[in-house]
């Protein structure tokens, strides 16, 4: 867990993120950080069961909605600690590749069950700040990136 080089290699080769707890208020951090992963060329997949689209692209009331089709490779959760359990449980049906709890989100026996299952987590970090810290160049041609469909 919090492992920099796991970090490095998810946010290298990620395409999709699903942030989960996504705002529409650009004020929050959870609208700010999903902005600015938009920004990096990611592609962004806001989970919030109360709304329909948020930053122009859909959204979803859970992760388990997410269609099968949509591949999510790192899953950002802005949620209390409390509720992470369930959304660990998705991901690890999803098969995601990583797992970030944003700063303040911290559930030991979540990210005991989500490495278990094979993915890797971060816990207790801020996916802005760590992609800043590697220095991460935006990405290129990405389906997030802007101007690519």
């Amino acid at each position: 867990m919090n492992d920099p080089g796991q970090i490095r290699r998810a946010l290298e080769q990620a395409q999709t993120i699903a942030v989960v707890g996504c705002s529409p208020n650009p004020d929050r951090p959870s609208h700010a950080i999903a902005q600015y992963l938009q920004e990096a060329g990611y592609r962004v997949v806001p989970v919030n069961p109360g709304h329909r689209e948020i930053l122009g692209a859909r959204c979803h009331p859970s992760l388990a909605e997410v269609p099968p089709e949509v591949l999510i490779d790192i899953v950002n959760v802005f949620r209390r600690s409390e509720e992470v359990s369930p959304v660990a449980t998705q991901a690890i049906a999803r098969g995601v590749s990583f797992f970030f709890m944003q700063q303040g989100v911290v559930d030991p026996e979540s990210a005991r069950r989500l490495e278990e299952a094979g993915i890797s987590v971060a816990m207790d970090r801020c996916i802005l700040v760590e992609h800043r810290r590697l220095n991460l160049p935006p990405r290129r041609n990405s389906p997030g990136a802007p101007g690519v469909p």
